[in-house]
């Protein structure tokens, strides 16, 4: 039993020091034949042999590009079989794959392409009404001209090259066709061979502990930062988070979370490769109905989403047409979990042994996960236990002292998942990690005796209403035990008397009604009558993130606008 909150995972199994190329190539050798991929939306399927092929053609055809290991290229996409070639060709070459948030926009794009000096972009050639060629163009108009190695950008001066990823759907309308340094991903595929020797004498060069992926955080404050992750950092935690779901060579994992973040190209495709699953695409974007369909045709045995994905395919008007009975575990994260999501989650959608994560980018992501067999209290009240080879630890926010067990305070991670640091950004690389390795991560949490870790929310989503600290997770918590609510989000407002009030967000289930005092009644003689929303709102749904985070700073403001308040 723990008296002070620091845990540390378990050793008995050894770290992974091998970069991704050499574990991809020897689950091909060990798992030849057996499905390593299916994009449903695209109609493609690959074995582990015919998927290895892919790669090393695109590795090689990267090379031929003139592009070295240690050089940086993006990939600004939502989940297609090129994301993943391009994830595990980039790791082959030694070159840094950057992956850009598809929801990003001029500004956005410019600003991650110039920080990370990326010499190429791989991309798609729209996602519904955005046109990502045309705000390239709004970028780098010299694209139409002469473009390449002969010229630069003048807002891009590290920029060689653009690829954009072609498909049936999207074979004709390129403005770009024949322009000087913009070519079809299936033309410089094309270009590239699968026996490249170069490919054999960088397998011998590359080190697991060299950067391999720049991933851009997403905070409310402030220019997003490029966590720099290694090979050793996310192939041990993909490894890692597919030991807590016991996966197999047997399992097929369903993947619609995006693969721009941590959560889909490592604990999901990277979780998969380790283990010799079968990856499954149900959707470029997420969509319920095609998650169901494709859970139900693919017999996928695992699926993974945040809390919302999950509620929005239990909510689904035909949820109840389709056989999930195939399904085993997965993982649910990226936001905390309501209690009675996870039983229905566990009851409706046979995921008996689903497992809860915790992390972020920074880690890899995940620092945190309860097992198959974690008894489903413990599942549905906590993140579960440290990873292997990982530490956590819960500090006083003010003194930086460990505080006793069960008593809340910001959580640490230290060990291999830990970043190499902010990319080009020392100064907020130490404000970030201490120096003795420590993670800080900006979230509350606590570790009970038996060392099970429990996240009850951010520090800056902290609600402070006449001195007393709230916790919004607490509330939120509460208010969905109410058999009409299907979720809540809780806010801090503005108020002359208090310095802030709360104002709770919540969803109904459809065809019901429920009235602000109706909430209320529900809260007095329950919890504190401080922590009672004086605002309750129901709403249709939240302002979200692609990952499918509820951007609190957004809701914030949407709510001081709908109530009239102001911060003066």
């Amino acid at each position: 039993m723990l008296a002070y909150s620091l845990a540390q995972g378990s050793t008995l199994t050894p770290l992974i020091e091998e970069t991704i190329g050499n574990v991809f190539d020897a689950a091909v050798e060990k798992w030849p034949d057996r499905e390593a991929v299916v994009s449903r939306h695209e109609g493609k399927r690959y074995s582990y042999r015919a998927l290895q092929v892919e790669v090393n053609r695109l590795a090689s055809a990267l090379l031929n590009l003139g592009l070295l290991a240690g050089d940086r290229i993006g990939i600004w996409s939502h989940n297609n079989v090129a994301w993943l070639l391009m994830q595990l060709a980039t790791a082959k070459a030694g070159i840094i794959l950057v992956n850009i948030n598809p929801a990003y926009r001029v500004s956005e794009l410019e600003y991650a392409l110039n920080k990370s000096g990326c010499k190429a972009l791989v991309t798609m050639r729209r996602y519904k009404s955005s046109d990502h060629l045309d705000m390239l163009l709004q970028i780098t108009p010299e694209l139409k001209g002469r473009f390449g190695s002969a010229s630069t950008p003048a807002r891009l001066p590290d920029f060689r090259h653009v690829i954009w990823i072609d498909s049936s759907a999207q074979e004709a309308d390129n403005p770009l066709d024949g322009c000087t340094g913009v070519q079809r991903f299936s033309r410089l595929l094309a270009t590239g061979h699968a026996e490249d020797e170069r490919l054999v004498h960088l397998s011998r060069s590359i080190q697991a502990v060299d950067p391999i992926n720049i991933q851009f955080t997403s905070g409310t404050t402030g220019l997003p930062k490029g966590a720099t992750l290694t090979h050793r950092n996310i192939v041990n935690n993909g490894f890692f988070v597919g030991e807590r779901m016991k996966l197999t060579h047997e399992d097929r994992l369903c993947i619609p979370v995006p693969l721009y973040h941590c959560f889909g190209m490592v604990m999901g495709n990277l979780a998969c490769l380790t283990h010799g699953s079968t990856i499954v695409y149900p959707n470029d974007g997420f969509d319920a109905l095609t998650v169901l369909e494709t859970v139900q045709e693919e017999r996928c045995t695992a699926l993974h989403g945040v809390p919302t994905m999950f509620a929005a395919e239990l909510d689904h008007p035909r949820f109840d047409e389709f056989d999930l009975s195939t399904l085993r575990t997965g993982v649910m994260a990226g936001a905390p979990c309501p209690v009675a999501l996870m039983k229905r989650v566990v009851e409706k959608m046979h995921l008996r042994e689903i497992t809860i994560g915790y992390g972020m980018t920074e880690t890899s992501p995940a620092s945190c996960q309860s097992t198959i067999d974690t008894p489903l209290d413990k599942r549905v009240s906590t993140v579960g236990t440290v990873h292997d080879h990982l530490e956590v630890k819960i500090v006083d926010a003010v003194t930086g002292e460990t505080v006793l067990a069960g008593v809340s305070g910001e959580i640490c991670t230290r060990g291999y998942a830990v970043m190499r640091g902010y990319w080009d950004d020392e100064v907020k690389t130490h404000e970030a990690i201490d120096k003795d390795g420590w993670m800080h991560t900006g979230d509350l949490g606590t570790i009970s005796a038996d060392a099970y870790v429990n996240v009850v929310g951010r520090i800056k989503d902290l609600v402070i209403r006449g001195g007393e600290n709230i916790s919004p997770f607490e509330i939120e918590e509460f208010l969905c035990r109410h058999p009409l609510i299907r979720s809540a989000q809780v806010v801090g407002v503005p108020d002359s008397r208090y310095g802030e009030e709360l104002c709770a967000c919540i969803v109904i289930s459809p065809g019901n009604e429920l009235s602000e005092n109706d909430v209320r009644d529900f809260c007095k003689g329950n919890i504190a009558h401080y922590k009672i929303p004086k605002y309750v709102k129901v709403v249709e749904g939240y302002p979200m993130t692609v990952t499918g985070k509820v951007r609190k700073f957004q809701l914030r403001e949407d709510m001081k606008r709908l109530l009239n308040l102001s911060d003066e």
